[in-house]
């Protein structure tokens, strides 16, 4: 088939930009757009379908909501509508800023590519300002969310690079561009170790722009398939463009010593199972507790938690959590865990409960 020219194109571009919004695109933009377009044409792309797949280096973001479980499940369907979409469209705008490439939405997460279709120099760098952006904008949303009454949102990041095969898989009638490969698994691992409003990158990642970010220590995890622990480390900012992620830091809330019983359900791929466990709350925080159990979870297993707040009359349900940690030397199994979502009311609840606390201990 015979090749249109770029001009053609670009001619094109501008008359459904005109169209659309009234006026033309100004010089610098139409000159961005050129651009991108000689480069999709100096890119190797596959032209028949599944045929051709590249070998080639790509940094991998993906990003999730966290506790998307538990808000479908506690509000009604066109209250989460209205959080979900302006959340997915105003990260699409973001990663668009950023020159990412959305390789699809799959329902509360998003899996983005920097390097393919079309590669750049900075990949690496555009991916970790793409990221840091959207944890600044998802502080913004939560503010709007506030004050509308509605639930808070927060999303966990995960970035790796690495070489992945690229190309068109599908048939005539439907296609898309992606790719596959050990290092985009990984990268979705990377995602699910995550904590609210953390991004998290590979060791890969961070060799690739050591002296572009501010990063905490590097901490190892093991991922399933992986004969040896994986290297992460959390983004805190980028000092050169000025932007710093806003993660709050849930350990600076009280931690109170308590004894609260509680039941427990672990969440397999999204889905809370039917089984129902006790254990004990043995202290607990606005944003977490330690947890008491008969059976030692693994690291980074999710739960939904029910207790009761016994000061404030209250029960705790559909408190999602992740866990953390083993606490070292302690004779019964306790296990460290953040609260990944929590309904508002129970939210002001536990809060109340820990302040009332603080105060019995203080008087």
């Amino acid at each position: 088939m015979k090749q249109i020219p770029i001009q053609q194109v670009l001619q094109r571009i501008h008359e459904i930009v005109a169209r659309d919004t009234g006026r033309s695109l100004s010089d610098e933009a139409g000159s961005a757009v050129e651009e991108v377009l000689n480069e999709l044409t100096t890119q190797s792309l596959p032209s028949t379908l599944g045929q051709e797949f590249l070998n080639r280096e790509v940094t991998i973001l993906f990003a999730d909501l966290r506790g998307f479980t538990g808000l479908v499940a506690s509000q009604p369907a066109g209250i989460v509508i209205q959080m979900l979409n302006p959340c997915l469209i105003k990260m699409s705008e973001i990663i668009f800023k950023h020159q990412g490439t959305i390789d699809k939405f799959m329902g509360d997460s998003i899996m983005v590519l920097f390097g393919a279709p079309v590669s750049r120099k900075d990949d690496v760098r555009r991916a970790l300002a793409c990221a840091v952006d959207m944890q600044m904008n998802m502080s913004t949303l939560n503010l709007a969310h506030k004050e509308q009454g509605m639930p808070e949102l927060y999303m966990g990041i995960g970035i790796n690079t690495g070489d992945v095969l690229a190309g068109t898989l599908g048939s005539e009638r439907y296609s898309e561009y992606t790719v596959i490969g050990d290092e985009v698994n990984l990268a979705s691992r990377i995602e699910a170790f995550s904590l609210r409003g953390q991004v998290l990158i590979s060791q890969s990642t961070y060799d690739r722009c050591k002296d572009y970010v501010d990063t905490a220590e590097p901490i190892d995890i093991h991922v399933k398939g992986k004969p040896l622990p994986v290297s992460l480390r959390e983004v805190t900012g980028i000092p050169s463009l000025g932007l710093k992620v806003p993660r709050k830091e849930i350990r600076r809330s009280h931690r109170i010593d308590v004894k609260l019983p509680c039941s427990y359900q672990m969440i397999d791929n999204g889905v809370v199972l039917p089984e129902k466990r006790l254990g004990v709350l043995r202290d607990i925080g606005y944003h977490g507790a330690l947890l008491e159990l008969d059976n030692e979870l693994p690291i980074y297993s999710e739960i939904k938690l029910c207790f009761d707040l016994p000061m404030v009359d209250y029960q705790a349900r559909d408190v999602y959590a992740k866990i953390l940690s083993r606490n070292p030397g302690e004779a019964s199994i306790r296990m460290g865990s953040e609260f990944t979502s929590v309904p508002p009311e129970t939210e002001m609840k536990i809060q109340l409960f820990v302040q009332l606390l603080v105060f019995t201990d203080l008087s």
